[in-house]
């Protein structure tokens, strides 16, 4: 393919003549690992802030998890100390995703992480730390891991990873015009964070009773899920269909199901007309994790013919005239739900819920009307976060794509 004018090939693709490429060691003044030596013994409740990898988000740092070690075994790793500006790369999980070292975290310690301390005349963070969490940054990570199961990546590896170079004065300018989109995402981020924990507290306020809607009135019974709902355990069903009975449906497996309550997936199986008539998901179905590590994830079903439930999950149906189905759904994510799905999961390698859940009298239920209008209030809340996390997904994908042109030269700002 013939290079447009004023451009050049590279090994890290096309970028204009009068960038240069060159390995991180290069255009950093030191490239390390942080503290690997077990640091548990040191652990305090206040002392010098540890960041590990998983604190460590493409672009920020998250601290709401902080660890602490005590002061004197730091000194130990005096010369580890990070500075203001400094790279953290995570060399295991995600290896590759890269935040900045803020200017409160000046001193803190990294747990195993890979700390790049940029040569600032060369380059500056933003850039760099742009570049490194970008498309083209990641695939070099993807391409470079070692190991077996546990795939990681080395300071070695990290040292040759090949950076485009505009001037300083570029950088700071594409790093700009970056950094405003990543504060849109952040800013979204944080009201997705309110509405969730809005949704929470409403949650255990309502489910409870601890606060009634306007119009409502009267004792709420506790009642076994078995007294007001159907269990109904799915099929796996086959990859071919074999003959004219056997019909093509989604079937939802223990994955297919998000932490927070949503449908991610779904496996394109065969099943019989009898295997979709019992397991075959109706509006206002609860579709709960059986077993595995994520037991007890649920996700509500809105929708008629569309999904099926595998074996590795159990379909809770409301008993018509005795509960909504939004409402079981809503209920089965609260507090008290989750303690007794601890309580009731047999203990093994691989975790199994116990029939004795749905037979155990801890579910709390007010008359059905009311049930209906708790579940619309939880409803409008799932609404707004939705179109919340929609605008994300633009948002971010607005980021990658100014992110493929802005750090490759593709569109060069004056």
């Amino acid at each position: 393919m013939e290079l447009k004018p004023g451009y050049k090939q590279t090994e890290v693709g096309v970028i204009p003549e009068d960038w240069d490429v060159r390995p991180l060691s290069n255009i950093s003044l030191r490239i390390m690992v942080g503290i690997a030596s077990a640091a548990t013994h040191a652990y305090r409740l206040s002392g010098i802030p540890m960041i590990r990898n998983q604190n460590i988000k493409p672009g920020h740092l998250l601290d709401s998890d902080l660890l602490f070690i005590d002061q004197e075994y730091e000194k130990t790793y005096r010369n580890k100390r990070l500075l203001e500006g400094d790279l953290l790369t995570t060399r295991t999980g995600y290896p590759g995703t890269t935040c900045i070292v803020p200017a409160k975290y000046k001193a803190a310690q990294s747990f195993t992480t890979l700390i790049t301390r940029p040569d600032i005349a060369q380059i500056t963070s933003e850039f760099l730390c742009l570049f490194i969490n970008s498309e083209h940054g990641q695939r070099f990570f993807e391409s470079s891991q070692i190991g077996g199961a546990q795939k990681n990546v080395n300071t070695g590896t990290l040292k040759k990873m090949p950076i485009p170079i505009p001037t300083v004065s570029e950088q700071t300018k594409v790093s700009n015009v970056l950094g405003a989109v990543e504060e849109l995402l952040a800013s979204i981020e944080n009201l997705i964070a309110k509405k969730r924990a809005v949704k929470q507290a409403a949650m255990q306020e309502l489910l409870t009773g601890k606060r009634r809607l306007p119009g409502f009135e009267g004792e709420w019974e506790t009642v076994a899920l078995s007294q007001v709902s159907e269990k109904i355990t799915g099929f796996w069903g086959r990859t071919e269909s074999g003959n004219e009975a056997i019909h093509s449906t989604n079937v939802i497996r223990a994955g297919d199901i998000s932490e927070e309550g949503r449908l991610i997936g779904a496996a394109r199986r065969f099943l019989s007309h009898h295997e979709i008539s019992v397991a075959g998901c109706r509006p206002g179905d609860t579709v709960m994790t059986a077993s595995g590590n994520g037991l007890g994830k649920s996700w509500t079903c809105n929708q008629d013919g569309v999904y099926s439930a595998s074996n590795f999950v159990r379909i809770i149906r409301p008993q018509r005239g005795k509960a909504d189905g939004h409402f079981i759904g809503y209920a089965l994510k609260s507090r008290c739900a989750r303690s007794k799905l601890v309580e009731h999961t047999a203990t093994s390698a691989y975790p199994n819920l116990k029939p004795s859940f749905f037979n155990d009298r801890w579910l709390s239920l007010p008359p059905q009307p009311e049930q209906k209008a708790i579940s619309e209030v939880l409803q409008d809340v799932d609404i707004e976060i939705d179109e919340l996390e929609a605008r994300k997904l633009k948002a971010s994908q607005l980021k990658q794509g100014m992110m493929q042109q802005l750090l490759t030269g593709k569109i060069r700002l004056q």
